[in-house]
């Protein structure tokens, strides 16, 4: 059974402008995905409507065999069922982080799965282990750095362990040692089996992150699909979808991702 199902997908914002001119994709169980595209291509759009927090204007979209649609999510069991297996990682840490504290914002989607209090606390602690930011379980989250911000909403999604993980731009607005050191965390959750989807205009982390690549022009059309390696060597289209300048290169042999820096 395939993670996602796509098909036509095409969304319009009430102001009538077009995110989605069309796509169709398909997305394997186990997968590692990433969806490239300038800024305003449509890729956090896209990401949305996996993620059940928007639907299309016109084509369709299965999770897990199933159509997800408005109409499905008001079932609570299946709801329930695709909260459950499916997490989104926004761009920006601040729209994900409310809670008064650590502990409380990575204990907020465990206790709202109905899980024990002893369930939540084991999976709370183990997330701020992972994560490495135990130390700051007290803290507000408002008043952490950006990479601290960061390991937060990670270990929010990571406390539910879903099957799924989407993420918007993850690197944006981090150092080089905190970029590698979430390239390795994302490759730790791959090993796992998990199905790892990621929307990013940074080419250097693909060969590293993904196995294959669906890319979105400037019109918000889907141009391109396949093997990362195979997509990465086309420069013309790379230089067509505003992704890379005029002789610019990409580094097509994986990067080591670093093991334990810091993300502060």
């Amino acid at each position: 059974m395939n993670v996602f199902d796509l098909r036509d997908v095409r969304f319009a914002y009430d102001s009538g402008s077009e995110a989605l001119a069309g796509v169709s994709m398909t997305v394997h169980a186990g997968e590692q995905i990433a969806i490239l595209g300038a800024n305003g291509s449509g890729k956090s759009t896209l990401l949305k409507i996996m993620d059940g927090l928007c639907f299309p204007s016109a084509g369709w979209v299965q999770a897990f065999g199933r159509p997800l649609t408005e109409r499905a999510l008001q079932v609570e069991a299946f709801n329930f069922a695709f909260r459950r297996r499916v997490s989104l990682v926004f761009q920006d840490s601040e729209v994900q982080l409310f809670s008064p504290s650590v502990w409380d914002e990575v204990a907020f989607a465990p206790l709202q799965m109905g899980f024990s209090q002893a369930e939540v606390t084991s999976r709370v602690e183990g997330a701020l282990e992972a994560l490495r930011i135990a130390h700051l379980r007290g803290r507000p989250p408002h008043r952490l750095s950006g990479g601290e911000k960061k390991r937060v909403a990670l270990a929010s999604v990571l406390s539910l362990d879903p099957e799924v993980w989407l993420l918007d731009e993850p690197t944006a607005g981090l150092d080089p040692r905190s970029c590698a050191w979430l390239v390795g965390f994302l490759q730790e959750q791959a090993r796992a089996g998990r199905t790892v989807i990621v929307a990013t205009h940074d080419l250097d982390i693909v060969p590293t992150i993904a196995e294959r690549v669906y890319m979105l022009d400037e019109g918000h059309e889907l141009v391109a699909e396949g093997p990362a390696a195979a997509v990465l060597s086309d420069h013309a289209l790379l230089v067509g979808c505003n992704l890379l300048q005029e002789g610019g290169h990409v580094h097509l042999a994986p990067p080591r991702a670093a093991p334990s820096p810091s993300l502060d």
